[in-house]
């Protein structure tokens, strides 16, 4: 059995534990700080067994040089070819890896950066930031029919499959997702329950790929009516769906 657990760090990020139940074995995905994944361990009387990097941003790896130092021993598991130099078990698009007794496909996501991996399985994706709840990550150096085509694997998976990201970016997400659909029922009642837990201090995600699909617009490229509220200054003819991917991703740069 797997449990996973938010741990809060910089602003609104989130170092997620994945935490094997029968046992003190915890693995942590993109620890960009150090001490909070060194304090959830002492509270919980946890073994850090190993690190999984979605990508090399320093927001996602700052922290792993010092969990080294005390845990010198662990694997960190990343992307090949990555510009991060600290991984030493690089994966590749069809690895398997087995974290809590559960197995793990690795999937190729650039659009973000061109390293982006992820790490899914039926049951649960890490998507550090590719998917985001209502919304996905800016295009810093792939391309949008990359991160179209990145987003599309994982809108893929069952409707049931959770969705840990790895910022709080939720409610900002959804203004926009408002502007782009300010008519769509099922993002209104989600935008209600999200405000809901923000207003208590707690965690809007994971999120599930069922409920993306119904209110993240970047999931949507592909209805008709996505582009109905576009802003004229973007508005010219597409032919694909990842060119209005293209257009809503850079609406939401200048929202």
């Amino acid at each position: 059995m797997t449990q996973v657990h938010p741990i809060k760090a910089f602003n609104d990020n989130y170092i997620w534990a994945i935490c094997d139940a029968l046992n003190l074995n915890t693995w942590v995905v993109d620890p960009g700080q150090s001490h909070p994944v060194l304090q959830f361990l002492r509270e919980q009387n946890r073994q850090l067994t190993g690190i999984l990097v979605t990508h090399h941003h320093w927001d996602h790896t700052d922290g792993i040089a010092e969990l080294l130092s005390h845990y010198p021993d662990i694997p960190i598991y990343g992307p090949k070819n990555s510009p991060f130099s600290g991984i030493s078990c690089s994966l590749s698009q069809g690895d398997t890896l087995t974290i809590a007794g559960e197995r793990y496909n690795i999937i190729k996501t650039p659009g973000h950066t061109l390293d982006h991996i992820c790490y899914i399985n039926d049951v649960r994706a890490f998507t550090g930031d590719t998917l985001f709840s209502g919304g996905c990550g800016r295009l810093f150096e792939g391309t949008a029919e990359q991160m179209w085509h990145s987003l599309q694997a994982l809108s893929a998976l069952p409707e049931a499959c959770e969705v840990y990201c790895t910022h709080e970016y939720t409610l900002a997400n959804l203004d926009f997702a408002k502007a782009v659909e300010p008519n769509n029922d099922a993002l209104k009642a989600y935008t209600t329950w999200a405000k809901a837990k923000r207003e208590q201090n707690l965690p809007t995600l994971p999120t599930n790929i069922g409920n993306e699909r119904a209110i993240n617009p970047f999931l949507r490229a592909n209805n008709d009516a996505i582009l109905a509220n576009l802003p004229e200054l973007l508005k010219s003819p597409t032919e694909t769906h990842w060119q209005v991917f293209a257009k809503l991703r850079l609406w939401k740069d200048q929202f």
